[in-house]
């Protein structure tokens, strides 16, 4: 394992990119004010078990190839773009009863947990911020390199887990005191719709393999 230096250096630097949101948060929050905390809480819980997949990826040397690969990387890239446009059209095409859908979930817990992993997996910048930013913190000669790599990437995502379910906590809050207001439940869900959409559209607009 890294030294008691590097290690606090790596969680003070965690820390900071953290609580800066970016698309996972982003998610986050427009999951939590569309259906409440309780579906906030889950998506955290699903985007971390993505962000372990990528950790694993990692781990194994895999995320080395993904940026190699320059075929690998769009492909990976314009997959996530396009499910998260789909969420965000889907959302917008989902209208029925809006006051009454307001007062429960629109998606079971597990479709929203669902969601979140796939969301994060689906992610090539997610992949390439593991490759990029866990192996300054490793220790050659500190034993095997993959088991520290697996190790601080799983710190960081349970800092991640941390961080996350306060943005979904807070904007579970602001959901409930859109509910009760009927005259902006439709803005919710024309809200929601839109960021996932915008993220779509901005992951697929972003900078590419070079």
């Amino acid at each position: 394992m890294p030294d008691t230096t590097s290690l606090t250096v790596f969680i003070v630097a965690a820390l900071a990119l953290l609580l800066i949101p970016g698309p996972a948060v982003l998610y986050i929050i427009a999951r939590s004010v569309d259906q409440g905390r309780s579906a906030g809480l889950v998506s955290v819980v699903g985007v971390g078990l993505g962000s372990m997949v990528h950790v694993g990826a990692a781990a194994l040397g895999l995320s080395a190839l993904l940026v190699q690969s320059a075929v690998a990387f769009t492909t990976v890239k314009y997959l996530g773009a396009a499910y998260l446009v789909y969420l965000g059209v889907r959302r917008w095409l989902d209208r029925g009863d809006d006051i009454v859908r307001a007062n429960g979930p629109q998606r079971t817990l597990r479709s929203v947990f669902v969601q979140g992993v796939w969301v994060n997996i689906l992610n090539p910048k997610t992949a390439l911020f593991f490759f990029a930013f866990l192996p300054q913190f490793v220790d050659v000669d500190g034993g095997s390199v993959g088991l520290q790599i697996l190790l601080l990437g799983t710190l960081f995502v349970t800092m991640g887990i941390i961080t996350d379910g306060v943005y979904a906590v807070a904007a579970g809050g602001l959901g409930d005191w859109l509910r009760r207001r009927p005259k902006v439940v439709t803005a919710q869900r024309w809200f929601a719709g839109g960021i996932f959409i915008t993220l779509g559209i901005a992951t697929a607009l972003s900078g590419g393999k070079e």
